[in-house]
């Protein structure tokens, strides 16, 4: 079995897609049987800053140039059995190759708002290519849902498997590391790509609403990096904390410290912060939409999406260590379930099922 995955993502984004990729490699080398072969296929020049011409025209080369005719050579002199495009679905292989795809989400289809122009077009371009491939990995059961009902895909063509998790106990060790800033002794965190639909607003309003009530609430160390051209939440409150984004190290040695994960986000394909934040040790507030239910199980505190219900329970985790410390035993219990090398199984699994037909 020679197999090849479409690695682009790695070198044009951060979001849990490129996580997605890495652990899944990590994963199958782990688990596949000596006569399986991978290949990376990219074109291995990063795209991750938002300068312009440069991205634009990096961008069109990816897409237009490289992915419709360096790839598919490429791949015919590889000799590839089967190609998986586990993020981005812009590769046309030669017919005589079988064809993987990993959908994440659907957001763009749901809150085509929340996109540029061009991510809007190209992204729904690729979602409807799913309807040819031989096979397509969901990463939740909500995800599988969601094809079905928006864009048609028959359920007999769809595998859920869920995503691994970077800091379960039994993937490869991350070693923490101390941030180079100061971290309060007490705060909530919150970890994703800052764009609105992961509802910093709400969070907003919850220490608007905690002032005007003289509730004193932890500080709230962010994250993630901001999309460029999206706009922001407004003035943020004195004791937010933007960090950008951080490496593995950090991120654990904060959702080890962390009171809380708040992740208050509008709609998740998965919500790997949430299943990281579990098998670090880090109880989760988060709302009870899209696939969060569905990871979270019964170690997250499911919370209305309003601003009072979320000032309620981060004052409640602040006040009750009991429950706090029963949070984190479930969490602990519920990420057991999300490792890379079950994902990899269970890929390989698929890989193994379409070279037979």
């Amino acid at each position: 079995m020679r197999v090849a995955l479409d690695t682009n993502a790695v070198y044009t984004t951060r979001a849990g897609v490129a996580r997605y990729i890495r652990g899944l490699i990590r994963g199958l080398k782990q688990i596949a049987p000596s006569d399986a072969e991978f290949f990376q296929l990219a074109w291995e020049v990063p795209n991750l800053g938002y300068r312009q011409p440069q991205r634009a025209l990096k961008t069109f080369y990816r897409t237009f140039i490289w992915a419709k005719i360096v790839a598919p050579r490429r791949l015919t002199r590889m000799s590839v059995d089967l190609l998986h495009s586990p993020a981005t679905f812009f590769i046309t292989p030669p017919r005589s190759i079988k064809n993987v795809v990993t959908l994440h989400d659907l957001a763009v289809w749901r809150y085509p708002e929340r996109f540029r122009r061009w991510l809007r077009w190209s992204s729904k371009r690729e979602i409807l290519r799913l309807l040819t491939a031989d096979r397509v990995i969901c990463i939740s059961r909500f995800t599988a849902d969601e094809a079905m009902r928006l864009i048609g895909l028959p359920a007999s063509r769809i595998d859920v498997i869920h995503n691994g998790c970077d800091f379960h106990p039994h993937e490869t060790k991350v070693n923490e590391q101390t941030p180079s800033f100061a971290v309060p002794l007490e705060f909530f965190l919150f970890v994703g790509m800052l764009d609105p639909g992961k509802n910093l607003a709400l969070l907003h309003a919850v220490y608007r609403c905690a002032a005007e009530r003289k509730i004193r609430l932890p500080p709230l160390l962010i994250v993630g990096a901001r999309w460029v051209g999206v706009g922001n939440e407004g003035i943020p409150p004195d004791d937010w904390r933007y960090l950008g984004h951080q490496p593995d190290g950090v991120l654990l040695y904060l959702y080890r410290r962390a009171l809380a994960l708040i992740f208050p986000s509008k709609y998740e394909g998965f919500g790997l912060p949430v299943a990281e934040a579990m098998a670090a040790g880090c109880p989760v507030i988060c709302s009870p939409v899209s696939s969060l239910p569905e990871v979270g199980g019964e170690a997250a505190c499911f919370t209305e999406m309003r601003p009072d219900a979320y000032l309620k329970s981060m004052q409640r985790l602040c006040r009750d260590s009991a429950w706090r410390s029963e949070l984190v035993q479930r969490g602990f219990a519920q990420s057991q379930k999300f490792s890379w090398e079950k994902c990899a199984a269970a890929t390989f699994n698929v890989y193994r099922e379409v070279l037979k037909t």
